[in-house]
């Protein structure tokens, strides 16, 4: 049904930027909503942002709000996470998924990508 492939992790100091995205194929992107989600070693996978088929609405983890931006090119099939002022606490593999709709749990997803590692020194 679709296929998600993340890009754009990497290793960047406390208070730096990072765009990750997510590219998508398959059928009816434009009908999905999209999220990113994070899983750092020993933790669970939480919820990070998501945002609906339009764009027209998005959402945002509490420990991320202010700081990270979530927004979608259905033309270009891609779903992007702007990452700034990054702690050391947003060290994690970062996932974006496909779901209708969005919402915040991980279970309501059924797409996945591989994921993309993050990691923030201080």
């Amino acid at each position: 049904q679709a296929q998600l492939v993340e890009s754009g992790g990497g290793l960047v100091q406390a208070g730096g930027s990072l765009r990750l995205s997510c590219a998508a194929s398959g059928r009816a992107f434009s009908s999905y909503g999209m999220g990113w989600f994070r899983q750092a070693p020993g933790k669970e996978r939480e919820f990070v942002s998501a945002i609906t088929w339009n764009g027209g609405w998005t959402y945002y983890a509490d420990s991320v709000k202010g700081r990270f931006t979530i927004s979608r090119d259905n033309a270009k099939n891609t779903v992007y996470l702007e990452m700034n002022s990054l702690k050391p606490e947003d060290t994690a593999v970062y996932y974006c998924a496909a779901g209708r709709p969005a919402t915040t749990s991980p279970h309501d997803y059924a797409y996945w990508g591989q994921g993309t590692q993050v990691t923030v020194s201080s």
